[in-house]
């Protein structure tokens, strides 16, 4: 197996599994999305959010996706500033990147050609989508199951310390007996 690393340092592999420190998708059980890409009717609140101030929204699901709030801001001011220099973009990074990003976090179904072609054709319906899926997310409850839950007093054993005498480091004054 051959791998070009363009200076990046290579995945650490082991001689009974190649391929036990790449994690892939393959590895996790792939989901659908919570909501279509078309169902802004199903939460009417995030489809109104998206068409009033789509910006607005967007920066919202990349902060709470945990990115910087700011990031969908490149595919507004990058676009036009790249098409004033006469370079259209075509495909919005930070839609792109967002929706890659939380496909592969949470282990939904797709393929990196669907999302290029969502993010070019359907970037308003793409935040929107992942929007409702952040919201799906948080209400959806973490199950933690203890089996074992035995408790050890972590603290230390108290230690009677002998009383300090204190001594002057001076003799005593003539004249002075003790």
């Amino acid at each position: 197996m051959h791998f070009f690393n363009f200076g990046l340092p290579a995945p650490l592999l082991s001689q009974s599994n190649p391929i036990a420190s790449w994690h892939t998708m393959a590895e996790k059980t792939l989901v659908d999305w919570d909501a279509g890409l078309f169902d802004c009717f199903e939460e009417v609140n995030t489809c109104c959010y998206g068409f009033w101030c789509g910006p607005c929204l967007a920066c919202t699901v990349s902060g709470r996706f945990g990115e910087n709030n700011c990031l969908p801001l490149c595919d507004i001011f990058g676009s036009a500033a790249l098409a004033a220099c006469g370079m259209p973009l075509c495909v919005p990074p930070a839609v792109l990147s967002v929706r890659a990003a939380m496909r592969n976090r949470y282990g939904i179904k797709g393929s990196l050609c669907k999302d290029i072609a969502v993010s070019c054709f359907c970037a308003s319906c793409s935040w929107c989508q992942m929007h409702r899926e952040l919201k799906h997310r948080k209400k959806t409850p973490t199950v933690i199951n203890i089996e074992n839950n035995t408790v050890y007093n972590m603290q230390p054993i108290p230690v009677a310390q002998p009383p300090v005498v204190m001594a002057s480091a001076q003799p005593p004054a003539a004249g002075f007996v003790a």
